[in-house]
């Protein structure tokens, strides 16, 4: 009996397509392929094939072995633009003198993410030759030659009333909903903001429906302004989660204090369910087989914009708690953070975006699966992008070369285990595919999934919030009554 083994080179991975129930996904840095140099080389795998088990073993180089750290954030520094408190006082009475530009709480969103350094290296709001590589490339050229990642434009619109007020002032104060002097955007460029073209280029569709467009962009200013931000305090919510919030320098401090060799990223909008545990602890299986002596699981929440179907921020991280809690995660080897930025719902323009943000965390594996910052066509039944077409554009963006790329298997509630377990294709008829939108729909019936599909504690909180939900519906109708 002879074997054949064939491998396909992405930039990111290697594809071992073995019998299935041997098949394996490593990155390529790990059998050392790499574009171009990067900031810790990964292990080095040696395939192993052993009475028909696949086998990793960690080589050495010189004597010693390489592993993975902490990567190089874009443009090898994170950026911080908060004001040191020092300057606060003096930058505050310079920013009451300047020209005023009213922020919507999705600008506020922005300017926190830029502020601590998630879109590094990016300084303020995007300047028009930024926004054009940024919508027509998915990347920023860097002064050295070198490419980073940015698929998604990071812009700050007026109106024409606004724009006339600025004049001819090179900067601007920025000020909160609230009122509340919140930053100085210098050095300002004032330029078109064509909607239709950033539409059709960011979402690839101008279907009417599009939870961002209609809420942000449809609505805004025509012009956009752009600058190097100066943040005059750190950004706060006061929502009793800020706590949750770390920064990209806050994660990588937290990183090193823990002593991960490798931190693999999970991103979800949704609740945690079992079949994600599965993917996340099965990751982390995979990297201790891979010679990880301690990879940590960066479980990352999306916090700032989602549409209104969505489960509230709020109740997300009270059900991830509880998910620890019951042990169905391991708090020792687990992170749960906020990432502050806005859901566009672009898809895989947008899941490099995610990516790309978690490098400038400090994470080196970044976990992606079907359908990754995708939704249903808003004017058709079906998926607004292919299913697949995410991971495959992360295995060939521009600037993510560094990034591991971890494309995991199909999870699905297996009705014979009771149980969610990874799909077989040979007994297909034996899985039940729990979409979101169906899991929400059981909450709000409060009719309980299948056993095994959620972890008691976390499946209570989703039935209570939609119980408070129900209840506020009902009680203007009884008023009115």
């Amino acid at each position: 009996m002879s074997l054949t083994i064939k491998l396909t080179i992405t930039p990111h991975i290697i594809n071992l397509n073995l019998h299935p129930k041997h098949r394996v996904k490593i990155p390529a840095y790990s059998l050392g392929f790499r574009p171009k140099p990067i900031y810790h080389s990964n292990a080095l795998i040696t395939i192993l094939y052993n009475n028909k088990q696949p086998r990793m073993s960690q080589a050495s180089v010189s004597g010693s072995i390489i592993k993975s750290s902490l990567i190089e954030p874009d443009g090898g520094v994170v950026v911080d633009v908060i004001v040191p408190e020092s300057e606060r006082g003096s930058k505050t009475l310079e920013a009451e003198s300047l020209p005023k530009v009213r922020l919507a709480r999705i600008d506020v969103e922005w300017v926190h993410v830029i502020s601590e350094g998630w879109a590094s290296p990016l300084k303020g709001f995007m300047r028009e030759n930024e926004y054009l590589q940024s919508l027509h490339f998915n990347s920023l050229r860097m002064g050295n030659g070198t490419v980073v990642n940015m698929s998604l434009p990071i812009v700050l619109a007026i109106d024409d009333e606004t724009k006339e007020n600025i004049g001819s002032s090179m900067d601007v104060g920025l000020v909160g909903p609230d009122g509340d002097l919140l930053a100085i955007l210098r050095s300002i460029e004032i330029y078109k903001h064509n909607k239709e073209e950033r539409i059709a280029r960011t979402w690839g569709t101008t279907a009417p429906g599009l939870p961002y467009v209609e809420e942000f962009v449809t609505p805004a200013g025509n012009w956009l302004i752009g600058g190097d931000l100066e943040v005059l305090k750190p950004i706060k919510y006061n929502d009793g989660l800020d706590h949750y919030r770390l920064s990209p320098q806050q994660l990588r401090k937290e990183f090193d204090r823990r002593q991960a060799d490798a931190v693999f990223a999970f991103q979800l909008r949704n609740p945690v369910h079992n079949g994600h545990a599965l993917l996340m602890n099965d990751t982390r299986r995979r990297l201790l087989e891979m010679g990880y002596k301690n990879p940590i699981l960066l479980l990352h929440p999306l916090g700032g914009f989602t549409k209104a179907d969505d489960v509230p921020l709020d109740v997300r991280m009270e059900q991830h708690s509880k998910v620890l809690e019951d042990g169905v995660l391991d708090p020792e080897t687990t992170i749960v953070a906020i990432f502050p930025s806005p859901m566009h719902y672009a898809g895989p323009t947008e899941v490099q975006w995610h990516a790309k943000a978690r490098i400038n965390a400090g994470a080196n594996f970044y976990i992606v699966g079907r359908d990754p910052a995708g939704m249903g066509h808003p004017t058709e039944k079906r998926d607004l992008y292919d299913p697949d077409h995410g991971k495959k554009v992360l295995s060939m963006a521009p600037g993510l070369e560094k990034l591991n790329i971890l494309p995991f298997r199909v999870a699905a509630y297996d009705t014979v285990a009771k149980k969610m377990a990874f799909f077989d294709p040979s007994r297909s008829k034996d899985f039940l595919f729990i979409s979101g939108t169906k899991m929400r729909t059981y909450a709000r019936t409060g009719e309980n999934p299948p056993d095994g599909f959620m972890c008691p504690g976390g499946w209570e909180v989703l039935v209570k919030h939609y119980e408070r939900l129900q209840a506020e519906e009902a009680t203007p109708a009884a008023v009115s009554a």
